[in-house]
């Protein structure tokens, strides 16, 4: 009797509160159970137990495969049922491979063999642990090739036009690349396209080293020796097992023999510290790179190709291995068939306190507050399901099996997916389904900045406002009352979600202030973390709050916060820069094919350098946006007529299941494989991932592909296929709920 005075004199409290407080999604009375339920989840999160994960689960290397890698999994189901959920183990068979021949030598009159090691550390406690994976970029092809070098800047598609205006041409040579600009997957992708045999990939000390600041252990950049392990599958086609395409990487699995899977590599990769990347680089003769692909090594950088040849040689073995992913649920009471998806990887390329045990421990800390919750005789309305994956380094395998292996019931039962990976102190990066840019910047007006007191949501913005130079966006960031999500391209376990299934998925995670450059090397370790990433672990729990508060506002609420009124604002302003972009292309070619033509080039070239003149483009022509316009009209009046109907719902008290799955199910209207054969897995005509771009531009990619591409056949059939998804979406939400 007297807990339940107490939780009634609380929930009055909270009633109050919620007077001044509203919450998407929840009436008034409702709005104030919820806040009570965050207030005693905060209460139950911990930076020192989040602290103590962290150590324990990055203590052993636990890569895909391992020994480390199953007890880490054992560790987190443990975890889960002590804090009384329902968990259990999903076991996938998937091929990973390991080197087991790694050499890089220069030959010629000043021979070099890459050391090819990362020394352990007396400052870094697991740093000469036994088990760790050797520097190596998963899914290279096996090879032994020599040849010339030729340095090739970041191994970007605008880097090898500007080689071929220099006059140097890469087919039968190895290149080097620096990290950094894109997904390194591009890097070998687009060399093999321009003719290459082979690829080198180091972290450069301009953007990953001394130059940055004082080197590990002493500060948290880069150290000569230090090397980023990574993937490098051709995940345009499509992520997960290579072997499954498409389903569920389960034992009775249909399986393509290896060399057919063609998201395997056809050349051999390998990443190399810039310690031994030296070396190579000095042999490099024939012309001074430009300026800006000059980095921090004291020698003076040349674009080749070397008189002496690098020989390279790789193999691997190509093993299957089990994939661990757990799973935890609590059940929902009301609505055990809808699904608050959860979600952080657990294994790493070595020991991973950073990447990715620090999102892991802040989840698993959610996990501990849900069952918190439940102790007090709180159930969720909508099933709540926790995902620790495995596999994530090597290519998304963990979160991509199992979605492919559950897709059906997943895009009928999933209401949301939320996804997080590394964590660090500073600011959170929120990225996702722009329907939540509202319910988002609730959130993130709630949950406090553990280093400053103010919301999460003022310190982003203030950090928006100083770093924008100019003077209209400072204006625009003052008078916009809500966060902005950045759009999601592919590199996490959210892809299957979006960009496969069409579910509704955000991205979370803090950073900015913790720099380092342990990423993928043996030293992500938590002597590295604990020192400069978040020392005190206060982010943990400012990341559990905000994906925890998203978790339960979504779980309990009367009508789900989607708002495609903010959809309908990004796709609009999405289309305007695509549109920009065909007529600046169309300007610039104009005015570069008349300097060609006048023989401007060949004038401003020096005669003593015989460079060719860049080729004659084709012209950009005018191209027909008016079906896209219209159906972004179409969509326009559906989602302000739908906003208007479900401010009234939210506010009946009435129960508005049917509505709720309409909404949920809303974003699977934007699936389409018709005209996309080149990448068929990627169904999500308006965030699947735009690679060619560089990694990180997601703007109605097909579009903007097609037009950096000058792909003008394609262009119009892609213009056609975005404008039909569109209008689909808009009469989808414009009819009522199903019966």
């Amino acid at each position: 009797m007297k807990k339940t005075f107490t939780l009634s004199f609380l929930a009055l409290s909270a009633f109050a509160q919620a007077q001044q407080q509203n919450i998407s999604g929840f009436s008034s009375a409702s709005a104030a159970t919820e806040l009570q339920h965050e207030k005693q989840f905060d209460q139950s999160l911990s930076a020192k137990r989040i602290g103590e994960s962290i150590k324990q689960l990055s203590a052993f290397p636990h890569h895909l495969g391992s020994p480390g890698g199953k007890a880490v999994a054992e560790a987190i189901l443990a975890k889960y049922k002590s804090f009384g959920l329902d968990a259990h183990i999903e076991t996938y068979s998937v091929l990973f491979p390991t080197p087991k021949t790694r050499v890089l030598q220069l030959n010629g009159s000043t021979p070099y063999t890459a050391l090819l090691k990362e020394p352990a550390l007396a400052e870094d406690a697991t740093s000469g642990q036994a088990g760790q994976l050797p520097t190596y970029n998963a899914w290279s092809a096996d090879g032994d090739v020599t040849g010339e070098l030729v340095f090739v800047n970041y191994g970007l598609p605008d880097d090898y036009d500007q080689l071929q205006k220099m006059g140097v041409d890469v087919k039968g040579k190895i290149v080097i690349a620096k990290y950094g600009r894109s997904w390194r997957g591009i890097k070998p992708k687009v060399a093999y396209e321009h003719g290459a045999i082979g690829c080198i990939i180091y972290s450069d000390p301009k953007d990953d080293g001394f130059v940055q600041g004082d080197v590990y252990p002493k500060g948290p950049y880069k150290g000569e020796y230090g090397v980023q392990r990574g993937s490098v599958l051709d995940m345009v086609i499509y992520p997960g097992d290579p072997l499954t395409p498409g389903v569920g990487a389960t034992k009775e699995a249909k399986r393509l023999e290896r060399l057919e899977a063609p998201t395997i590599l056809k050349i051999p990769v390998l990443p190399i510290s810039y310690h031994d990347a030296l070396p190579f680089l000095k042999s490099i003769e024939g012309q001074v790179a430009p300026e800006d692909w000059r980095g921090g090594l004291p020698i003076t950088y040349h674009v080749g190709p070397s008189k002496a040849t690098v020989h390279l040689n790789l193999a691997f073995n190509w093993d299957m291995v089990p994939c661990y992913d757990v799973i935890a649920k609590i059940k929902g009471s009301k609505y055990p068939d809808e699904w608050v998806m959860r979600g952080n990887h657990h294994d790493g390329w070595v020991n991973g306190a950073s990447d990715p045990i620090s999102g892991q421990a802040a989840m698993l800390d959610e996990a501990k507050a849900m069952g918190d919750l439940l102790k007090t005789g709180w159930k969720p309305k909508r099933t709540i399901v926790y995902c620790s994956w495995d596999g994530e380094e090597p290519s998304l395998i963990g979160s991509t099996e199992y979605a492919e292996d559950h897709a059906k019931e997943l895009q009928q039962k999933a209401v949301v997916y939320i996804n997080s990976d590394s964590n660090g102190r500073g600011f959170l990066n929120a990225e996702g389904s722009h329907a939540l840019e509202g319910f988002m910047t609730e959130i993130e007006k709630a949950v406090t900045d553990p280093q400053t007191k103010v919301s999460v949501y003022d310190r982003d913005k203030a950090r928006e406002l100083v770093s924008t130079s100019s003077v209209k966006g400072k204006k625009e960031l003052l008078d916009r009352k809500t966060v902005r999500l950045g759009a999601l391209g592919s590199g996490s376990d959210y892809s299957a979600f979006l960009q496969h299934l069409g579910i509704t998925t955000l991205d979370l995670g803090f950073g900015g202030e913790d720099p380092s450059g342990d990423y993928h090397s043996i030293y992500d370790s938590y002597n590295s973390y604990v020192r400069f990433k978040d020392h005190d672990f206060m982010y943990g729990p400012a990341l559990a709050s905000v994906a925890g508060r998203a978790t339960l506002r979504m779980a309990d609420a009367d009508v789900l916060p989607f708002d495609f009124r903010s959809l309908y604002s990004t796709i609009d302003r999405y289309s305007k820069e695509v549109q920009e972009l065909a007529d600046q292309m169309r300007e610039s070619t104009a005015i570069n094919n008349g300097l060609i033509k006048t023989n401007q080039y060949a004038l401003a070239y020096d005669p003593d350098k015989h460079l060719p003149q860049p080729e004659i483009k084709s012209e950009v022509p005018m191209i027909d946006f008016s079906a896209l316009k219209t159906a972004l009209e179409t969509l326009k009046q559906s989602t302000d007529k739908l906003g208007t109907a479900w401010e009234e719902a939210a506010q009946s008290g009435k129960d508005q299941d049917k509505l709720n799955q309409k909404l949920y199910r809303a974003e699977q209207q934007l699936l389409s494989t018709e005209g996309l054969p080149r990448r068929p897995w990627f169904k999500h005509t308006i965030y699947a991932p735009g690679f060619y771009t560089g990694y990180g531009v997601k703007t109605l990619p097909g579009i903007r592909e097609s037009i950096e591409q000058r792909n003008w056949p394609e262009l119009q059939q892609q213009i056609a296929i975005a404008a039909k998804s569109i209008t689909q979406l808009a009469t989808y939400l414009d009819s009522p709920p199903a019966p």
